[in-house]
C-alpha cells in the first residue's frame, strides 16, 4: 500500500514538471552547456534570485538534467536533450513563452474545464488560444515550429500511403508552412496545391513553396477555414478538427463542402487520454472516433467510402458527397 500512495504522490507531483519548464524558460540547458557557472554567477545575469536559482539547480542537479563541477553548474548530456537547438522541439514545447508551454499552464484550471466543458486557456489568459495567437507573433511562430517539427516526422508516411494524385488539386486547408503539400506534390507532378492559412502562417508557407520550385503549381490563401474557400478536387483537413468542438467543427466541414466534393479528414481515431486533455484544456477540442466523424460529415451530404492509415497514430478519411 505505501508503494501505491507513494507512486500516486509521484504521479501528482507538479514540482518536477514545472522545474524542467522554468529551467527551459530561464535558458539554463543552453547557458550551462559549455560554460559552467554557479547560481551567484548566474543570478545577475538571469535576473533572478540567487538563494531561489540555487535551489532550482539543486533539483535539476538531482533530476541529471546539470551536474556540479568545480567551475559550476553544467549540462549533462541528458539536459542537452532540452537545449533550443536539440532538434527534438521538447525546447518549444515546454517554454512558458511558447505557444504550448503557455498553453499547458492552463492545467491548473482544468477543474474548470471538467465542470463545464469548456477550454481553461481563457480563464486563464482572458481571451482563447488563436486570438492570442493572432496577437502575439511570437506564440504564433512558436505554435507553427511545433507544427513543422510535428509534421516532418510523418511526411514520408502519408505521402506513401495514400493515392494523392486521384485529386488534381489539393487545397490543403489550415495547411501551415506547406511542408505536407510540398512533399505531395513533388510525388506527384501532375498535381496542383492550394494551401490556405491565416496570413502570418501563409507567409512561410509562400516561401517554403516558392524555395522548393513549386510557386507555378501552387496558390497560398492567407484566411481562415471558417470563410469560403478555394474550389479544389479535394479539401485536406490534416489534424484541424481536434482542435475544435462540434459547432466549429460543423463549419470548418460546411466551408470544405461548398469548395469541395471529396473531403480527406486525417486524424487520430481515439487518442490517448492524455492528449484528449490537452485539447479540452487548451481548445475545448477532443480527439473523435469513426462514428464521430461519419454524423459529423453526414450533415454536410458527405459519405465515408474509404479509410487509410497513414502513420502509426493516424487515419485518412475520405468522404464524398
Amino acid at each position: 500500500m505505501d508503494t501505491d500512495v507513494q507512486k500516486l504522490r509521484d504521479m501528482s507531483g507538479l514540482v518536477t514538471p514545472m522545474a524542467l519548464r522554468v529551467a527551459v524558460t530561464l535558458g539554463l540547458p543552453d547557458r550551462l552547456s559549455d560554460r559552467p557557472a554557479t547560481a551567484a554567477e548566474l543570478a545577475p545575469e538571469l535576473e533572478v534570485d540567487p538563494l531561489a536559482l540555487d535551489l532550482l539547480l539543486a533539483h535539476l542537479t538531482t533530476l541529471g538534467v546539470i551536474e556540479r563541477t568545480d567551475a559550476g553548474h553544467r549540462t549533462t548530456d541528458f539536459g542537452a536533450l532540452l537545449g533550443a537547438d536539440a532538434g527534438n522541439g521538447l525546447n518549444n514545447l515546454l517554454h512558458h513563452d511558447s505557444a504550448a508551454g503557455r498553453a499547458d499552464l492552463a492545467f491548473i484550471d482544468l477543474v474548470h474545464s471538467v465542470r463545464t466543458g469548456n477550454p481553461a486557456y481563457p480563464l486563464r489568459f482572458g481571451q482563447g488560444f488563436w486570438e492570442d495567437l493572432a496577437g502575439q507573433p511570437h506564440l504564433r511562430a512558436a505554435f507553427d515550429r511545433q507544427m513543422n517539427d510535428r509534421m516532418s516526422r510523418w511526411i514520408p508516411q502519408v505521402v506513401a500511403a495514400f493515392d494523392w494524385a486521384r485529386s488534381g488539386t489539393l487545397v490543403d486547408v489550415g495547411g501551415g508552412h506547406g511542408s505536407l503539400l510540398a512533399a505531395i506534390l513533388h510525388a506527384h507532378p501532375g498535381m496542383r496545391g492550394h494551401l490556405v492559412d491565416l496570413e502570418e502562417t501563409a507567409a512561410g508557407a509562400r516561401e517554403l513553396l516558392r524555395s522548393q520550385g513549386l510557386a507555378e503549381r501552387t496558390e497560398v490563401t492567407g484566411g481562415s477555414f471558417f470563410d469560403p474557400l478555394p474550389r479544389g478536387d479535394a479539401c485536406l483537413l490534416f489534424d484541424i478538427l481536434h482542435d475544435w468542438d462540434d459547432e466549429n467543427a460543423h463549419r470548418i466541414l460546411a466551408r470544405c463542402a461548398e469548395a469541395s466534393d471529396r473531403v480527406l479528414v486525417v486524424e487520430s481515431l481515439g487518442g490517448s487520454s492524455e492528449f484528449d486533455l490537452v485539447m479540452l484544456v487548451h481548445f475545448g477540442g477532443r480527439d473523435r472516433g469513426l462514428h464521430d466523424f461519419e454524423r459529423l460529415a453526414s450533415r454536410h451530404g458527405l459519405t465515408l467510402v474509404s479509410t487509410t492509415q497513414v502513420t502509426d497514430g493516424r487515419t485518412l478519411l475520405e468522404f464524398t458527397r
